[in-house]
């Protein structure tokens, strides 16, 4: 039976400034690192890194100063997501749904239901949700009903990849209504009837909480039921925000394998029986490689920066009045974190591969556990459809074609 998991929801300290916010950064990802390798191992759900982020405040990190945030750039965010996830890929990838909701939210807080979530997120809630469901014909499909019950509704389903709902205090789950129509919910997730599973059962990011989550006869309020819209603007913003979310965890995770991967050589590895170098930090080629594993750790960082930087290009257009500036940045942001997940997928996974050469069998010791790293990118970049990727982007160069850098789903 799989392991079913309950939210951990501590107090949280009021909104302070974006440069006090980002200085706690280091020190939080110094406490997620601690026992990262152990907790992978044991499979131990990462509940008190949550904790640690929630009272760090940094969930309303993307909240502009005029809804009463800390305004955060989208690269700070990403900077944020780095270097948590250089600590725990796990934990950084999790964070995903909420900061696609804190997003949406910020862009466009119009009612007063929105309001009440700002508030929420301001003192420090998280969000998660599902949306995807197994045992469809295609992805995307969605069998879960919301029917109506007297002055409420009713849930019922099962959502998969509910990645960061273990972890969160309110999750989304999409559904058809009466009029077979595309919904989106707004819950607690203490609410009677959600039950958030344990069973993912991928052979890296095992700490993200991906698997199951069951809705039985889960009630509903009114309030509480919302349209859903990829190909809206914002909804185009947001996708290509999660993008770049998981390759910043991408790029997390080759830091992670960077930074072992020195202390193993430092601390334990020894040289070849071949080598002439007594020991392995004098060894030549040891050194060839961890210089190459922190150039391709470098390049990917810079990659991942500009595309932050396009994306807040395209934030910055939604304040404006000219709809051509923002569907220019719009598609250029979509474009530019294409071409970073291309190219950052292959220094990647380049990377967490060589860390093996540093040493010998030592090297593949489960204690060490530096396998998580390569699992862990190679099951984040299974995300996303590099090979369409490519394509599409070689699409747009030769024929200008932008269709699918303006759907809304994977760009």
């Amino acid at each position: 039976m799989p392991t079913i998991v309950s939210s951990v929801i501590p107090s949280a300290p009021a909104t302070t400034d974006r440069a006090t916010l980002l200085a706690r950064v280091p020190d939080l990802a110094a406490e997620v690192a601690r026992d990262a390798a152990r907790r992978d191992l044991e499979r131990e759900l990462p509940h008190e890194a949550f904790e640690l982020f929630r009272q760090a405040g940094l969930g309303a990190l993307r909240i502009p100063t005029s809804l009463g945030g800390p305004g955060g750039s989208v690269l700070d965010y990403i900077e944020m997501v780095m270097a948590i996830a250089a600590a725990d890929s796990n934990v950084a990838h999790a964070l995903r749904s909420h900061f696609n909701f804190t997003e949406a939210l910020s862009l466009n807080p119009g009612s007063a239901v929105d309001r009440t979530q700002l508030a929420r997120v301001l003192s420090g809630k998280l969000f998660g949700g599902a949306h995807t469901e197994q045992g469809t014909k295609r992805p995307g499909e969605v069998t879960t009903r919301l029917t109506k019950s007297s002055d409420s509704f009713r849930l019922n389903g099962r959502k998969w990849y509910a990645t960061g709902t273990a972890f969160a205090d309110f999750a989304s789950f999409s559904a058809k209504d009466d009029e077979d129509q595309l919904v989106s919910v707004l819950l607690p997730v203490d609410r009677k009837g959600i039950t958030i599973l344990d069973d993912w059962d991928g052979m890296g990011q095992r700490l993200t909480a991906s698997g199951g989550v069951l809705l039985d006869d889960v009630e509903v309020l009114p309030h509480e039921i919302s349209r859903r819209g990829l190909n809206t603007l914002i909804g185009r913003h947001t996708s290509t925000l999660r993008q770049l979310h998981l390759a910043a965890s991408m790029a997390g995770a080759v830091r992670g394998a960077l930074n072992e991967g020195t202390d193993y050589v430092r601390r334990q590895a020894r040289s070849a029986a071949h080598s002439a170098a007594e020991t392995a930090n004098a060894d030549p080629f040891v050194q060839k490689i961890l210089g190459e594993i922190a150039a391709n750790s470098f390049a990917v960082d810079t990659l991942i920066r500009e595309s932050a930087r396009a994306l807040d290009r395209t934030a910055a257009a939604f304040a404006g009045d000219d709809p051509q500036i923002l569907e220019t940045a719009l598609v250029e942001s979509a474009l530019t974190t294409a071409r970073t997940q291309i190219v950052a997928s292959q220094l990647a996974l380049a990377a967490a591969t060589n860390v093996f050469e540093l040493g010998g069998g030592s090297a593949t010791s489960r204690h060490l556990n530096l396998d998580r790293h390569w699992r862990n990118i190679r099951t984040v970049l299974n995300h996303n459809p590099l090979l369409h990727k490519a394509r599409v982007v070689g699409d747009y160069y030769i024929n200008g074609t932008t269709a699918h850098l303006e759907e809304g789903k994977v760009f």
